[in-house]
């Protein structure tokens, strides 16, 4: 079954606190995205890391630049 994210904000460094439809919640660290390179380059700029926002209809987080994380992806990697 998959999950949407509903919410999330933005903690320290590349942690983001994440929310999910079934309720689920805590963290996901994200750094190493920027390390994978590609797509996900500009992710090594912490400010623009920062603009990341909730995609109702993708159900994951995304960045203005079109990069997204599936929701799976977040909800296998979260930590309470």
């Amino acid at each position: 079954m998959l999950f949407d994210v509903i919410d999330a904000s933005y903690l320290e460094d590349y942690k983001i606190k994440i929310k999910f439809d079934d309720g689920k919640e805590g963290i996901v660290d994200c750094r190493k995205y920027p390390k994978m390179g590609g797509v996900f380059s500009s992710l090594k700029d912490l400010k623009y890391f920062r603009r990341f926002y909730v995609n109702k209809e993708l159900g994951t987080i995304c960045w203005p630049d079109g990069q997204d994380i599936a929701p799976e992806t977040l909800y296998a990697q979260i930590e309470k």
